[in-house]
């Protein structure tokens, strides 16, 4: 099962844009979340993106594997991942899982209200492509029935550059609540 992983890897590979990769967003501080759907002209996308996270987000692109984002995913502690195009929660380290396949994979997303899935035909053959269901952006595929020991037998295998990543503890964006005016 984790061969038919490692296949897919191969045959992403070739259509992988391999271009200087950066690595994933990080922030310190909990962005604040949307609250309608998030919908930009292709020019504010291009104008609030680096060329790699349009190329995937916006063109359904994918990141080389094993690259420095992998890399860099692997290292990261505890936290939670956020769309990269509009701040919608996404996944958190509780669902991440090292698959082996050269991208990051978790097992569920921690907002499944935020996720969104449809049929890729992309390579020829049917794919669950995940995509992001505030802003619509593209965020990688799930695999299903590979053997991986989770709870869900699923892999949700997303391009590192979708995400933000924001670590445990790091301080939230909510904004204070509103003092009460004194009327005396």
């Amino acid at each position: 099962m984790k061969a038919v992983a490692l296949l897919t890897a191969l045959s992403l590979c070739a259509c992988a844009d391999n271009s200087a990769e950066k690595p994933m967003e990080t922030s310190e501080q909990s962005p604040e979340p949307p609250t309608t759907p998030v919908e930009k002209s292709d020019a504010e996308w291009k104008k609030e993106l680096t060329p790699e996270q349009y190329h995937v987000l916006r063109e359904a692109g994918t990141e080389r594997p094993n690259g420095e984002v992998y890399k860099q995913f692997k290292k990261q502690g505890g936290g939670t991942y956020y769309c990269a195009g509009c701040d919608a929660e996404l996944f958190s380290s509780k669902e991440k899982f090292d698959s082996g396949c050269g991208w990051p994979s978790f097992y569920d997303p921690s907002k499944a209200k935020n996720v969104k899935t449809s049929t890729d035909y992309k390579l020829g053959y049917a794919r669950t492509e995940v995509l992001c269901a505030v802003c619509d952006g593209h965020l990688g595929h799930v695999f299903t029935g590979e053997g991986y020991d989770t709870p869900t037998d699923k892999r949700y295998c997303i391009n590192g550059v979708a995400l933000k990543f924001v670590p445990e503890g790091a301080k939230t964006d909510a904004k204070p609540a509103p003092k009460p005016e004194n009327d005396g």
